[in-house]
C-alpha cells in the first residue's frame, strides 16, 4: 500500500475559507447554538475553529440531526446513495 500523503484538510484553500467581510471574532451564539433530532442542518465549514470538522467531501450538504454527542451532534447525510452519520461540532452547522 502507498502512505497517504497530508492531512484532512488538504486542498481546501478555498473551500473552506472566509470572505473577507466574515473575518473576525466568532460570535459566541454561533459556538453554542443547539439543534433538536430531526432538524435539517447544512455543513457549513467554520475555517477559524478547526475542531469538531468534518471531511472536505461532505461541505454544503443538508443532514438531519440525530443525537448529541458531547458537544458535538450526529447528523446524517447521504453521500451519493450511501447514508452516513459524521459527528460535526455546531459551529459547523446552519439550520435550513
Amino acid at each position: 500500500m502507498v502512505k497517504r500523503i497530508g492531512t484532512a484538510r488538504t486542498k481546501t484553500r478555498h473551500k473552506f475559507q472566509k470572505s473577507q467581510r466574515d473575518k473576525g471574532k466568532l460570535p459566541l451564539t454561533k459556538y453554542f447554538q443547539t439543534f433538536e433530532e430531526g432538524e435539517k442542518v447544512v455543513l457549513k465549514a467554520e475555517p477559524s475553529c478547526n475542531s469538531g470538522l468534518y471531511f472536505p467531501r461532505f461541505h454544503g450538504k443538508v443532514g438531519v440531526v440525530g443525537a448529541k454527542r458531547g458537544k458535538c451532534y450526529e447528523v446524517g447525510i447521504k453521500d451519493f446513495t450511501k447514508p452516513k452519520t459524521i459527528i460535526v461540532h455546531p459551529v459547523h452547522l446552519k439550520r435550513v
